[in-house]
Parts: structure tokens; sequence; C-alpha cells
């Protein structure tokens, strides 16, 4: 495996930017720190690579993106690798290349980020919302370095952002049921700390409101996101004495859990209860009957976040704040209208 700028800077002890610096023959380097990098560089077998030799001398041609890489990110974080996707599709057709990287697990984050931004080594960032660091918006903004946060980093932010309209997709979901003639409705979500999960259920609780219907309080079940807890809180709702007609998951996962208690009561889907879910992957395509879902296409989010940092980088003054990607109902067998 190659060997890596940010290795060789530690094996010096300094920043990857004075590597690069000296890389490059910057005067201001002394020539005691020169030593220290050429010597790793010599131990390590360092080869620098075009974009390691060029960055600091204009445009890098390169994109950070920036995301929490942990293991079994893939089972928490399931949409971020088609984010990627996206983001890497647009940014390669414009000839440009992308360099992923983890945020540290401990407290050094910001400093690893103020690292990653002092450096040059890239043109601008792409931060995905699992990312998580502590004074990311003062660090940004003070460099004035290109960049755009996937996800909302919160009202008020100065920030540039793109986000999918999670309140929205609530909506969308809300006037599905009432579409199909559904008007006891039970909402499963994750905890009320949980972002995304809180706005799909306000835009659910308010596109309910706006016809006219009001959402009983224990017909809105909280989780600790496990199919399990799921599957126990759709028991709860199955057993009160006046038990929903309809039952909609925050996500898919939770409709594992959802699906399995509906199974073990025998009631037939969707003749004597239905259910709707949140998003096509990962679990969607295990439950049976394959279920009605409200699906957001997040590659298709990942090509716009590109989109919208390519136009930072030429418009350097340009504030992006945005929803994009609208929701999709995609009609399965576990909801239908009845009469």
């Amino acid at each position: 495996m190659a060997v890596t700028i940010r290795e060789v800077a530690i094996e010096a002890g300094v920043s990857t930017s004075t590597v690069s610096k000296v890389l490059n023959h910057w005067s201001s380097i002394s020539p005691e720190t020169c030593a220290r990098v050429q010597e790793a560089i010599e131990k390590l077998h360092y080869t620098p690579n075009a974009r390691a030799v060029s960055f600091a001398r204009g445009t890098t041609k390169n994109i950070i993106f920036l995301s929490s890489l942990q293991k079994e990110e893939a089972y928490h974080n399931p949409h971020m690798f088609d984010i990627l996707c996206g983001v890497r599709k647009k940014l390669s057709s414009q000839g440009y290349t992308l360099m992923l990287e983890d945020v540290p697990e401990d407290s050094s984050r910001s400093d690893y980020l103020k690292e990653l931004v002092s450096s040059r080594i890239a043109d601008g960032i792409l931060i995905h919302g699992s990312s998580n660091i502590p004074g990311m918006a003062k660090i940004l903004l003070e460099t004035n370095f290109p960049h755009i946060y996937i996800g909302h980093p919160g009202p008020g932010s100065r920030i540039c952002w793109i986000d999918t309209n999670n309140g929205l997709a609530g909506q969308f979901a809300a006037q599905h049921m009432l579409e199909c003639h559904y008007e006891k409705v039970a909402f499963i979500a994750e905890s009320a700390a949980n972002h995304i999960s809180m706005q799909r259920l306000n835009g659910f609780l308010g596109g309910m409101y706006e016809y006219g219907y009001r959402i009983p309080d224990n017909y809105i079940r909280h989780t600790d996101a496990s199919r399990e807890d799921a599957y126990r809180q759709t028991k709860e709702l199955l057993d009160l004495k006046e038990p929903p007609r309809a039952i909609i998951c925050e996500n898919n996962a939770l409709a594992l859990g959802t699906s399995k208690a509906l199974s073990e009561y025998g009631l037939k889907i969707p003749e004597e209860i239905a259910f709707l879910t949140f998003d096509s992957y990962p679990y969607s395509a295990l439950i049976e009957p394959d279920p009605t879902i409200i699906d957001i296409d997040v590659y298709d989010l990942g090509v716009q976040a590109a989109v919208m940092l390519l136009r930072k980088l030429e418009n350097p003054l340009l504030l992006v704040q945005s929803y994009t990607t609208l929701p999709v109902l995609r009609q399965g067998h576990s909801t239908c209208k009845i009469p």
C-alpha cells in the first residue's frame, strides 16, 4: 500500500501542509524542518504523486469527502455510500479526483479539520453529516475554504449546506395515507434526539393536521432504533383498545420489526392493517409483502452536492443553503385504497 503524505507528516512530527511546502521548495521552511521531512521521506520510501507536488502551486483538481468511516459504518449509515457514488460521478466528469477521509474517533476532530483545510491538499471539501465536528462552522468560515455540508447544520448556520427535505417526506406519507382513506395512523420513530426521525414525524403530523386529523399521543412511538424495539412497540399498538388501521415506520430497519409483529398477529396486509416505510435500502427487499415506500434518491443528493461545490469554486462568495431531491412514493402491496 502506498505511503501517504499524512504518514510522512506523522513520522517527521509536522503537519501535512509543511510536508507539501518542503516538496514544493518553500523558502519559509527552516533547514532543520526540511531535513526532518526529507529523512522521513527516505525512511518511508515515499514517492510524491502529481497531486501532492502540485497542490501548493494552485488548483489541485482534488476534492475531500470527509465522513465517519468506523467499523460497521455501512450498517449505521447505509446511505452514505450512495451519496459518495453520486459525488464521485459528478466530480470525475469534470476532471476532479476525490479523496475520502475519515474523522478521528477522539477529541481531535476540530484539529484534524483545521489541518485538512490549511494543508491545501484539495480545492474544496464535502462534509457528510455523520462527521460531527465541534467548531466546524467557525473553521470553515474563518478560512473561507470552499465547502458543502451534506445535511442540515441547524438553524442560523452561515455555512453552505445541502440536504433532503425529510419534513416533506413525512407530509408525503400523510398524504398517501389519507388518499387511501386511512385516518387512524400510528407512527413508529427512532428517539426524539434523532434529527431525521423527528423531521419525518413532524412532517407527518403536520400533514395529517392540515386535513383536520390529530394523531393521538399513544399512536406515536419512539424506539431505541432497533427492530426488536419496533416489534415490541407494534405489539403494544395492536393491543390498544382502538388499534391503528395503518402504521408508518420511520425507516426500514424499524419496518422489519413491525412486519414481524403483524405476521405473528395473523393480520392480512393491507386488508386488515396497512403499513408504510421510508427508504428503499437496505432492508425493504426483505419485507413481505413488499412495502409501500417514501423514497429519496440519495445518489442524486451526492450529485447535487458536487454540483454546488463546483459552483462554489467558481464563485467563492456564493452562499448555498438549500433542500434538493424530492421524495418519491413507491407503491407496494402494504397499502391500498379502501372504500
